[in-house]
């Protein structure tokens, strides 16, 4: 049960650290946006990053 226990607290540890990323990407340019791309693809390899809508 320890075991489970240390996977769950993973897994909810890097859900709210892909969240926070996922925030920050909304106003990042630049530099830092390719640095938090980085960094979400690291924590979770298969994300992409969703299309932007198209503009009226």
């Amino acid at each position: 049960m320890v075991e489970r226990r240390i996977e769950l607290d993973r897994r909810y540890m890097r859900k709210k650290k892909m969240n926070k990323l996922k925030a920050q990407l909304e106003t990042a340019t630049g530099e830092a946006r390719e640095k938090l791309l980085y960094k979400m693809r690291r924590i979770s390899p298969f994300w992409t990053e969703p299309a932007k809508p198209e503009g009226k």
